[in-house]
């Protein structure tokens, strides 16, 4: 059979379904007005049918609705069934108080009370199968689970099959309850078989409890799907979990009422289930659910203790005062205390069930203060893990943030169940980590508020971590700046020092030799003059180890030319080029552009190989960019950073730049370095 045609078969069922049902449940309000006179002996066990049909309608007309839509669906095929069922029950309930009591002896009487007494337990199949079968259709699919299901549908069906077939006698019994005679003349066992009463005793006992024990497998096995569902699955369970939660505070009122209203209240209660099914297995504005379990927790909870107080306050006042004081007492003090009683538990309510979502000042408040208690990243991730599984109620979280220096910091909260969804964390349009969780039953403002709070996070993170490299940077300049300080005190003591005092000391014998001794006087003086010769070329060394006097002479660029005419030759042609002002550029720029260059330029001429490399200096958006491009045969992967890449890297960082080296797919080697001329400016004024 085609889609289509199955389709046309489940429209024409759905519709006829509706229309025999709209029949019998006609037929059994019929009879039971013309037996609406009647009293009905308790014993009897019969009830009117009108009340049994609209819970049979309550669930066939949700699942005509569904039938309609997916013809295919075992859900929609099991509440049209049972929805039938239930309502020929009723009919059969009301044929046989009409054949028992309003026109005796009429046909069918003795069928319609068997089916009505002992046929109706199938309806107690409807709710486990149901449960087991949401909301896919699908039994479990571990054998296991589908195994206890089975069995607990088996334990359900018992109780049906031996109504069936245990004798009137022995099930009368079994209840110690003899039927009226009336009752007792019928034909009530069509499908005997012929067993000892031990037998039956014993059987019915184990029906009965199997009965209430075989829920407990079907409200596992929902659970258990919840636990490792998805979004979209979570919150179709969630529906049925808010239907139970309806049916369970429809139920329980604890109201002494009339005979038919517990039977109008339990078909209200199949009704708001059979609904929340419909909703959920056709997905239709799934996510509200959230919404409606917090509001009616909260609005059972208001009701329970309205109720309770209304009670306190006209048993206390009542005995003090008359029931119309006690009455407009309860009545001013409920009022009084409702609105913002209704307030707070509504709060409290949408906490338990949704966390701080719903408030989103609450949870940034939360996360800045935990964020200012935190001394170091590892503690703001901390609480970042914290505030975000309170805020979204997860059951797992995974924060990974990574440093500026490559080093990756990791926090976990729970156990992943499921399959982890990865949400990337940014800081100013750059990924610096991302977020893993289980939970992904998030509305698109929740997505919103988690994009902010992990934004949030991840400034203060980076913050925090850009201060302790701040401090370690810091640290590093006063080592160097102290290295510095003692490599020239040596340099100025071990070698200026004394070359200074043995040219005092010469220049001093020559005076003394002068008058006696010109010729051995003049020697001296050339050795002295020769040495100081020494002494100056060491002055030069220092001061271009400070900084090369090429910078302040030539400039940047012509220094640069000079330092590539080094390196030209026959098989390496150097060019230089520049754009932009790179002749107000700051001293600290220049000179690490210059070692940045001149570590690359030798970089090239070692190990490359190359025939052309190309040096292009240019000043953008208040940075210098440096790039040293050649030809040769590139960096292989298996390299690894000498100290000369290395100390690239940290001039440009000293400064708050950057250096990359790579190799293009062209060929050849790439280094780009990046310093901030603007802030090496302001630095350097101050």
């Amino acid at each position: 059979m085609t889609r289509t045609e199955s389709s046309r078969a489940a429209t024409t069922a759905a519709l006829a379904s509706v229309v025999a049902a709209t029949l019998m449940t006609a037929v059994t309000v019929a009879l039971d007005v013309r037996s609406a006179h009647v009293r009905i002996p308790a014993a009897a066990q019969l009830e009117p049918g009108w009340p049994t049909a609209l819970t049979g309608l309550a669930q066939l007309v949700p699942g005509a609705l569904l039938l309609r839509r997916l013809p295919r669906h075992p859900v929609a095929w099991v509440l049209t069934g049972f929805g039938l069922l239930w309502i020929l029950d009723a009919l059969a309930a009301s044929w046989a108080v009409h054949g028992v009591y309003v026109s005796p002896g009429a046909p069918g009487t003795s069928a319609a009370y068997w089916f009505y007494a002992r046929f109706g337990a199938s309806l107690l199949l409807s709710l486990p199968l149901l449960i087991l079968l949401f909301p896919d259709g699908r039994l479990p699919a571990s054998r296991p689970w589908r195994a206890l299901s089975a069995v607990s549908l088996a334990l359900t069906g018992l109780l049906t099959l031996l109504l069936v077939t245990v004798p009137a006698q022995a099930l009368v019994r079994f209840h110690t309850t003899p039927l009226p005679p009336e009752i007792a003349r019928l034909d009530l066992d069509p499908f005997v078989v012929a067993l000892p009463y031990t037998f039956w005793e014993a059987a019915l006992r184990i029906a009965y409890v199997g009965a209430l024990v075989s829920l407990v497998v079907p409200f596992a096995v929902t659970v258990r799907r919840y636990r490792a569902a998805g979004r979209e699955r979570r919150a179709q369970i969630r529906w049925l979990m808010w239907a139970a939660l309806v049916d369970m505070l429809v139920l329980l009122l604890p109201l002494r009422v009339p005979p038919q209203l517990p039977a109008l209240l339990f078909g209200l209660s199949v009704a708001i289930t059979s609904a929340a099914v419909l909703v959920a297995v056709t997905k239709y504005r799934l996510y509200d659910v959230d919404r409606l379990l917090s509001a009616t927790v909260t609005y059972a909870l208001l009701a329970g203790l309205v109720v309770l107080a209304d009670v306190a306050v006209f048993t206390a006042a009542g005995r003090v005062l008359g029931e119309r004081d006690s009455a407009l007492a309860a009545i001013a003090i409920v009022a009084v205390v409702y609105a913002p009683l209704r307030t707070r538990l509504a709060r409290a309510v949408r906490r338990l069930v949704r966390g701080t979502r719903d408030d989103p000042y609450a949870a940034v408040s939360t996360l800045a203060e935990r964020l200012e208690l935190a001394t170091d990243p590892g503690g703001q991730l901390l609480a970042v893990a914290a505030t975000l599984t309170e805020a979204f109620r997860l059951s797992y979280l995974r924060v990974e943030i990574e440093g500026a220096g490559g080093s990756r910091s990791v926090v976990e909260h729970g156990s992943p169940r499921g399959e982890p969804v990865a949400l990337p964390v940014a800081y100013r349009g750059e990924v610096v980590g991302r977020l893993l969780l289980c939970r992904t039953d998030l509305t698109e403002r929740d997505q919103r508020l988690l994009g902010d709070l992990v934004r949030q996070a991840a400034a203060a993170a980076r913050a925090s971590e850009l201060s302790t490299d701040l401090q370690r940077i810091r640290a590093r300049l006063v080592l160097a700046r102290e290295e510095e300080r003692r490599r020239l005190r040596r340099d100025l003591h071990d070698g200026l020092g004394p070359s200074l005092g043995a040219v005092a000391l010469r220049i001093e014998a020559a005076r003394n030799l002068a008058a006696t001794a010109p010729e051995r006087a003049d020697a001296i003086l050339a050795e002295t003059a020769a040495e100081v010769g020494g002494v100056l070329a060491d002055v030069r060394r220092l001061v271009h180890d400070l900084r090369p006097p090429a910078l302040d002479e030539l400039g940047l660029l012509r220094a640069i030319e000079q330092q590539a005419e080094r390196f030209r030759s026959p098989g390496l042609d150097v060019v230089v080029g520049g754009e932009g002002p790179l002749e107000t550029l700051p001293a600290a720029v220049e000179v690490a552009a210059y070692r940045i260059v001149a570590e690359a330029l030798a970089n090239v001429a070692r190990h490359a190989g190359a025939a052309r490399c190309e040096i292009t200096l240019a000043v953008r958006d208040g940075s210098l960019r440096v790039t040293v491009r050649d030809d040769g045969s590139g960096i292989g992967p298996e390299v690894a950073a000498g100290v000369g890449m290395l100390s690239l890297r940290e001039r440009a960082a000293e400064l708050g730049g950057d250096c990359g080296v790579s190799c293009p797919a062209e060929g050849g080697t790439l280094v780009e370095a990046r310093l901030p001329a603007g802030q090496a400016m302001e630095v350097a004024d101050v």
